[in-house]
């Protein structure tokens, strides 16, 4: 698979799909979780979302319970909760590891090319954030505590016209 856009992917509803449909779009790729600290998140990228998915911007939300446990719910669950609490509309996926031999290809892609603090692949907690230009190049990777406001300056840039 040259591209994370070929990379096959489940929907919360359990379609499986593809990434080609956001070739183009700068892209916000976060695994979530729905009982974490960071949980509160998803208010700002649900902002973020809504600012600029007109300008060709997407958050594509990965829930992960491979960190103390923070996502065990169903994937009904996990989209009622975030509706309900967050009125997150951006797209979000079924549950992922992000780390260890069972990690999804795509995160194994994204760690791959945008390895954390000190070249390390690992994914240290919920939230972590790659964000990819239009060309589907990673552009940064941003700590769990990089809140989704920060990042709205190089959005912006990312996705003004050329």
């Amino acid at each position: 698979m040259s591209s994370l856009y070929d990379i096959p992917v489940t929907t919360l509803a359990g379609e499986t799909t593809d990434l080609s449909t956001y070739r183009g779009k700068v892209l916000l790729i976060v695994n979530t979780a729905s009982q974490c600290g960071f949980t509160p998140q998803y208010a700002g990228l649900e902002a973020l979302y809504r600012q600029y998915k007109d300008k060709g911007f997407a958050v594509l939300g990965f829930p992960c319970n491979q960190f103390g446990g923070q996502e065990p719910g169903s994937e009904a669950d996990i989209a009622s909760f975030c509706e309900k609490n967050y009125g997150v509309s951006f797209p979000l996926f079924a549950k992922v590891d992000v780390n260890g031999s069972n990690a999804h290809p795509l995160f194994v892609k994204l760690k791959a090319e945008a390895p954390g603090i000190l070249g390390t692949e690992a994914i240290k907690w919920n939230f972590t954030k790659f964000l990819l230009d239009k060309e589907g190049k990673i552009h940064s990777r941003h700590a769990p505590t990089a809140t989704p406001e920060s990042l709205d300056p190089t959005i912006a840039i990312l996705t003004a016209p050329s």
